[in-house]
């Protein structure tokens, strides 16, 4: 516990002497506006959950249907962690050359994950919904037992997201032990008779409201299980990595020579291939994604949980959005490492974006094929799979792309997904705010005043109208890059 004290306080101390922590004030305000927005949604989830499952079910009570949906929530909130939980490895590093037994430093991070407040999200949704209908039948005792079960729960996901966080980024092989257990899950739930999965969940928050003990007990000894299995893994890595020896072999890289016959387009394009190829945060961040999209797609397309909710425009802007965001919301922050280069070619940085355009226009393909599965099982139309498409090429990436003028700060080839996280500006958080909430502020406008073909079809148009205009307006952008390079230049070389 004294070890567990220390840390936090280094923690709470590092975050504080961090030299970003009394700058870029907006960015932190809107950090927690966001915060504060998504609070409070899962608030609004949570009140308004239990009148709408008695209308779709009037048979059944409330808590028995959201029980009977824990299998979702865990999936999208193990999906969630992947975009802002650290890794326990990640955390370990600055305290390995402290005087402190290794076992009992990698127990203490392995607490404190257990711990965290990350565990406590889902709350904002649990308590409200447990009020207004676990309360009237089992009363504050019932209430108390049932959000303590939902606690453990998502501490299990807890520990079982680091597990598969770890394994993941050792060998990419792994990424098939959460595939693989989500899809035998999900075989066991709809290829088997009677909804297997939901009616073991269903009974599992029922015995968690009555306080069964066997009902904690089952998900204590997983979470033991879990612990321990984090503890063994990460120490052998944890040694593996200390006394590891560097690589100095030649590896062959295809040098993409189909992209030859494009020019100086082609060129830079070819470089782009080799930053995703070559980097690791930058191919961690593609697998994270194609995860994340393959995830709310299959949610979308074999579950009934957003069925009539906004939530499914949502999901599906954002299944558009993320490799947009991850490969466009940071235009700039790699090339700011030779930026000296580029600016002594004329027009490169021109050429640069262009490239940069058409390559994610071409990566922006596999969510369409993604949403293809929602689409055959008739959840949404092929029209509006189609319009989000061609709205993010054209408005979203005309968002994103005015970045390279803002971008000012030089994010290393080498750095951990968190620590490019930690680079955002303020100019990067309005712009990403934007791109993410304009389809889906257009998409209830137009719904609103016209029907789903007239809306869908408006997206299109306005969408075609950017991307027909592509060149004039990354020319635009690239004019005024030009007029502040000198400030953009000293900046980037001030942040390497």
């Amino acid at each position: 516990m004294f070890l567990y004290k220390i840390i936090k306080k280094n923690q709470k101390l590092a975050a504080k002497r961090n030299p970003a922590f009394d700058t870029n004030r907006f960015a932190k305000f809107l950090m927690y506006f966001m915060a504060v927005y998504w609070a409070a949604i899962l608030l609004f989830l949570g009140v308004t959950l239990p009148a709408l499952f008695e209308g779709v079910v009037p048979n059944m009570e409330p808590y028995h249907i959201m029980n009977q949906g824990f299998l979702y929530v865990m999936f999208a909130d193990f999906l969630i962690r992947f975009m802002g939980q650290p890794a326990v490895a990640q955390e370990l590093k600055p305290y390995l050359l402290m005087p402190v037994k290794k076992n009992r430093l990698i127990d203490t991070f392995l607490i404190q994950s257990g711990l965290s407040g990350f565990n406590f999200i889902w709350f904002f949704t649990y308590v409200p919904f447990a009020f207004l209908t676990i309360i009237r039948f089992y009363g504050f005792g019932g209430m108390f037992l049932y959000l303590i079960g939902i606690w453990m729960l998502f501490v299990l996901n807890n520990y079982w997201y680091l597990l598969c966080k770890m394994l993941m980024s050792e060998k990419t092989i792994w990424y098939l032990l959460p595939v693989a257990v989500y899809g035998a899950l999900g075989c066991a739930e709809f290829l088997l008779d009677g909804l297997p999965i939901s009616r073991f969940t269903m009974n599992l928050g029922e015995g968690f409201i009555e306080g069964n003990p066997l009902s904690f007990l089952f998900v204590l000894a997983i979470i033991v299980a879990l612990f321990v299995l984090n503890r063994e893994i990460q120490k052998k890595l944890l040694y593996d990595e200390i006394s590891k020896v560097k690589d100095t072999k030649m590896k062959h890289v295809s040098e993409y020579k189909f992209l030859d016959k494009y020019g100086d387009v082609g060129e830079y394009i070819r470089l782009e291939l080799k930053l995703i190829a070559r980097n690791k945060t930058v191919k961690a961040q593609f697998r994270m994604a194609f995860i994340i999209m393959i995830g709310f797609s299959m949610v979308v397309a074999f579950t009934d949980v957003y069925d009539g909710t906004g939530m499914i425009a949502f999901l599906c802007a954002y299944n558009y959005l993320l490799l947009p965001i991850m490969t466009l919301g940071q235009v700039m922050t790699f090339e700011g490492n030779y930026i000296d280069g580029l600016m002594s070619r004329k027009e490169s940085i021109y050429n640069l974006l262009r490239a940069k355009y058409y390559l994610t226009t071409l990566i922006i393909v596999f969510p369409l094929f993604f949403m293809l599965f929602p689409v055959y099982k008739g959840k949404i139309t092929l029209l509006m799979a189609f319009a989000y498409l061609i709205f993010t090429v054209g408005v979203v990436f005309f968002l994103l792309l005015q970045l390279a003028v803002y971008n000012t700060r030089t994010l290393p080839l080498n750095s951990t997904i968190m620590k490019s996280n930690k680079t955002s500006t303020t100019a990067q958080m309005i712009i990403m705010a934007l791109a993410m909430g304009i389809p889906l502020i257009l998409d209830s406008l137009f719904t609103t005043l016209f029907s789903e073909t007239v809306a869908y079809t408006l997206l299109t148009v306005i969408g075609l109208a950017f991307i027909a205009t592509h060149n004039i307006w990354i020319k635009n952008i690239y004019n005024r890059f030009m007029k502040r390079r000198y400030e953009n230049m000293e900046a980037f070389r001030a942040s390497r």
